[in-house]
């Protein structure tokens, strides 16, 4: 091999590094109230909504066996705001 196809073979290389780094970053960034379906049948816990705080700081609303949690999500740690909140008599359940 000479020295322009091993440039050329690093080059692409770092080209496609630099692809999975940007995606994978932008999963992260903007996937974050995505859920991947296992296709098992019916859930017992799922996130109902996603309310933001503060650039780092979030709210979730976590359903489980039709009850509902809020949880405040940090960085650095998880606090539980409030737990065993019934659902509306309107609301469907999913």
């Amino acid at each position: 091999m000479d020295l322009i196809s091993i440039l050329r073979f690093l080059s692409a290389f770092a080209f496609v590094l630099a692809l999975i780094a940007g995606l994978s970053w932008l999963l992260r960034r903007y996937s974050s109230g995505m859920r991947i379906a296992t296709g098992i049948g019916a859930s017992r816990i799922g996130v109902v909504e996603f309310a933001p705080v503060d650039p780092k700081r979030r709210l979730a609303l976590i359903r489980r066996d039709g009850v509902e949690h809020l949880i405040l999500l940090s960085p650095t740690s998880e606090t539980v705001i409030e737990t065993g909140i019934q659902r509306p008599e309107g609301e469907k359940s999913s």
